[in-house]
């Protein structure tokens, strides 16, 4: 065998980038599993690297799970910027606000049930309540989930839609009906109905909270 034959590639982590592996490996736990599945050795060991090497980046197991739980967190906010840019950016501004308003729910929900172990991680919040005010994972435009449902209720009030008088507290019970209706349709009673019929309670929520705030 010639002493130039190229060493085959090597597929766990660089140097100096291991926190960045464990994270994804701890991301594919969760999405074959939850936060139940997040685990430190079963991250070590598809990084290929020992047990105690996470303890350089990971104190323990909530701090991997936090981790994990930020960058599922930014990938539900990138799945709501990518049903925003559907959004003809010309045109009636109440309609396109509307429209903005209507995709930050309609993305919220599609990643739910696309990846329903990254979205319950995303939301996973220990029985101490450590991080449970955290929320800084932000998708490409540099905005949280919550920031990007905030931009869209502050527009409907720019054009009219929404009274200002209204305006303050108006994110959490838009959330709350609609991460509620996330919840039936992956871990509830809902959870049998046809992606057609998904789609559709989804938008009649939607319909709902645009009607009553």
């Amino acid at each position: 065998m010639s002493g130039n034959a190229e060493k085959p590639a090597r597929k766990t982590y660089r140097h100096g980038n291991l926190r960045h592996a464990l994270t994804e490996a701890g991301l594919e736990l969760a999405r074959e599993g939850g936060p139940d599945a997040v685990v430190l050795r079963e991250a070590t060991r598809r990084a290929g690297v020992v047990p105690n090497a996470a303890y350089r980046h990971f104190k323990d197991r909530a701090a991997l799970l936090h981790a994990v739980s930020q960058a599922a967190m930014a990938k539900v906010a990138v799945a709501m910027e990518e049903e925003l840019a559907s959004v003809p950016p010309a045109g009636d501004p109440v309609a396109r606000a509307r429209a903005r308003f209507r995709a930050v729910g309609t993305g919220y929900l599609r990643f739910a049930q696309e990846e329903p172990g990254l979205f319950r991680i995303a939301f996973h919040v220990p029985g101490d309540m450590t991080h449970a005010a955290d929320e800084t994972a932000a998708g490409a435009g540099g905005k949280t989930p919550f920031e990007l449902l905030g931009s869209a209720l502050d527009d409907l009030v720019g054009v009219g839609v929404l009274p200002e008088e209204r305006r303050p507290g108006a994110e959490f019970l838009a959330w709350s009906a609609v991460h509620g209706l996330a919840v039936l349709l992956i871990d509830g009673p809902l959870r049998g109905l046809l992606p057609s019929q998904a789609y559709d309670a989804g938008q009649h929520v939607i319909d709902m909270v645009e009607r009553g705030i």
